[in-house]
Parts: structure tokens; C-alpha cells; sequence
């Protein structure tokens, strides 16, 4: 396959990133009472509804216009960059997942003015966090891999 035949595969990914992120927002908002969870698998994981007013580990609280701003930004190089790599699928999937757990918060900033977060690790004491942090954060680890073995940066 051509990497042209690829694109259409990216564009999906970034609407499923968006649309799982969201469409879970959307569940936790309308089905457990903020600042409460539901334990899934005990002793592991729950579904939390709590707001962050911030960004990871809630740092920078209140600071709506800039998240704006940097959101919009971040938006615009990741596009930049999948524009010039997406012909290499390492770089592409990772961009794109970056891109889709981008919007994702994005819509929440926008909409609402904080993000929603909902999955809280009970085996181990670290912030609770949702699925476009999750999409971001295994598109930021695919392209340190991939950087590590490109032998052309």
C-alpha cells in the first residue's frame, strides 16, 4: 500500500479519538455525580467525574486563555508535521493520535471551560485522567520510538 492510501486511515483515527473521548465525556457528565466514581475492576481501576481547570496534574488552574492559545497552536504544528511525515506511518500515527487527543480536550475547553477526567487508577496514587490524555500520550511514546530508529533526523 501506498502511503496515500493510508491518509483516509489517519483522518478516521483522529474523528475516533474525538468521538471516544467524547462520547465517554458525555457518559461521566450525564450518569456519576461530580467528584464521585464507579469502581470497574476493584482494586484497579474506577470512572471517575471530576473537572480539571487545568492541564496535567492540574498545573496552570484557571488559565482558560492560555490553554486556548496553546491548543491552537499545538493544533497547527501537529498539522504542519503530519504534512511533512505522514508518509513515514510511524510519525503519522503518532501525530494523529496527538492531533485527535488535542481536539478532544479542546472541545471540553471550549465548550465547557474545563476538561472532564475520568479514569482513576486505584492500585497506585496518580492523577485521573481521560481518553484524549491517553491518545496524547501514546502518540507522544510512538514518536520517541520511532525518532529513535530514524536515522535520517
Amino acid at each position: 500500500m501506498e502511503g496515500a492510501d493510508f491518509m483516509p486511515i489517519y483522518v478516521l483515527l483522529v474523528f475516533a479519538v474525538v468521538l471516544l473521548d467524547q462520547s465517554l465525556k458525555f457518559y461521566v457528565l450525564g450518569n456519576i455525580p461530580l467528584g464521585h466514581s464507579e469502581v470497574l475492576v476493584d482494586n484497579w481501576l474506577s470512572l471517575a467525574h471530576i473537572r480539571n481547570y487545568g492541564a496535567a496534574w492540574s498545573i496552570l488552574q484557571g488559565q482558560q486563555w492560555l490553554f486556548t492559545i496553546i491548543s491552537i497552536i499545538a493544533i497547527a504544528v501537529v498539522i504542519y508535521y503530519f504534512i511533512k511525515l505522514w508518509k513515514n506511518w510511524g510519525y503519522a500515527l503518532g501525530l494523529t493520535l496527538i492531533l485527535g487527543g488535542t481536539i478532544g480536550n479542546f472541545i471540553d475547553r471550549l465548550r465547557l471551560g474545563y476538561v472532564i477526567d475520568m479514569f482513576e487508577l486505584d492500585f497506585i496514587n496518580f492523577p485521573i485522567f481521560n481518553v484524549a490524555d491517553c491518545a496524547l500520550t501514546v502518540g507522544v511514546i510512538i514518536i520517541l520510538l520511532v525518532m529513535l530508529k530514524d536515522d535520517s533526523i
